[in-house]
């Protein structure tokens, strides 16, 4: 299975200079296709429409929404995809959506990216690849000999510090997609930083 994108913008509204609803629809005029909606903070009814909102925009593009955590919640708005933690039921998760909505999980080492596959998902975003402002202290920096080895065992989408500069280093290691949070969430404008990404 492919992958929606080369790039996943993923969301965090507490460092947006904007709300979350108005980054999401620069990203997306700006380019972008793929968004994750992350936010797990949120109430679950504020999640939830703010799931159904982000669900409509990326649909008016062409493009796919991917939820964070929430498998009923990616089920009740039509998301493109789910993003699992480590320790989640790709299973279940696969009987509940369906077998042409991408299923990716969280890792953090080439264990995980083995698990991962094990599991039955289809790719793995694997972080930090780069030391990152947005998560300090979340683990040593992984680096690119870690994309190159994770991608000979599953698609991985590389996280983690990444921006202009590293992404295409990122896709040279054999990286699926790259995804961004802080260089995008935090950015005073998106508008030339999608298309530098991508």
């Amino acid at each position: 299975m492919s992958l929606p994108a080369r790039l996943l913008i993923v969301t965090d509204r507490h460092g947006c200079p904007e709300p979350l609803e108005a980054r999401v629809a620069a990203c997306l005029a700006a380019g972008a296709r793929w968004i994750w909606l992350r936010d797990r903070d949120l109430p679950d009814a504020e999640r939830a429409a703010l799931a159904v909102n982000l669900a409509g925009r990326v649909a008016r593009v062409g493009g796919a929404l991917t939820i964070g955590r929430d498998v009923e919640l990616a089920a009740r708005v039509g998301a493109a995809g789910v993003q699992l933690g480590a320790a989640a039921d790709v299973a279940a998760a696969r009987v509940r959506l369906g077998r042409g909505v991408p299923l990716g999980v969280s890792a953090h080492s080439l264990d995980d990216v083995r698990a991962a596959r094990e599991a039955g998902a289809d790719y793995a975003t694997l972080s930090p690849i780069f030391l990152t402002a947005s998560k300090p202290g979340y683990g040593p920096a992984l680096g690119l000999d870690s994309v190159r080895a994770a991608a000979a065992i599953l698609p991985t989408v590389a996280l983690g510090g990444i921006d202009p500069a590293t992404a295409p280093s990122c896709r040279e290691a054999g990286a699926a997609a790259v995804a961004v949070m802080g260089a995008v969430m935090r950015a005073p404008e998106v508008g030339a930083l999608i298309p530098a990404l991508a």
